[in-house]
């Protein structure tokens, strides 16, 4: 059994699954998903690098404005994450996310994220 230093089981999350209850909860659950991901890419990491409080008042006072920033940072913690671990690097992925989120697509962006963190435990328990 591989280690991870956050466990499969919270780490890896359901897209679809994910995109169907934010919908459903009016976008309640799309936050504990950002919350979810903030602490699974702390723990990757090493380090305290996302804030999820602060995340969210800056995010409620910029009319979510500050969402852009933060996608952008959290796809380059997962390029970080990535690079460490001899994965599969998504060199375009702050990029998307950030185009997407621009559109009003922030869920689309976290479903993307959401994508390459699963990667951290298949991929990796591949190897």
């Amino acid at each position: 059994m591989q280690s991870y230093p956050y466990p499969e089981y919270d780490g890896v999350r359901s897209i679809v699954l994910g995109i169907i209850v934010s919908i459903l909860t009016c976008g309640i659950y799309y936050f504990y998903w950002q919350y979810k991901q903030m602490e699974t890419l702390n723990a990757w990491l090493g380090r305290e690098e996302y804030n999820f409080w602060l995340w969210l008042v800056l995010y409620i006072l910029t009319c979510s404005i500050f969402e852009l920033y933060y996608e952008y940072k959290m796809a380059k913690g997962i390029n970080e994450i990535q690079e460490s671990n001899s994965l599969r690097e998504n060199k375009d992925l702050a990029l998307i996310c950030v185009l997407v989120s621009i559109f009003s697509l922030g869920l689309a962006a976290t479903a993307i994220q959401q994508w390459e963190i699963n990667k951290f435990y298949g991929e990796s328990a591949d190897s």
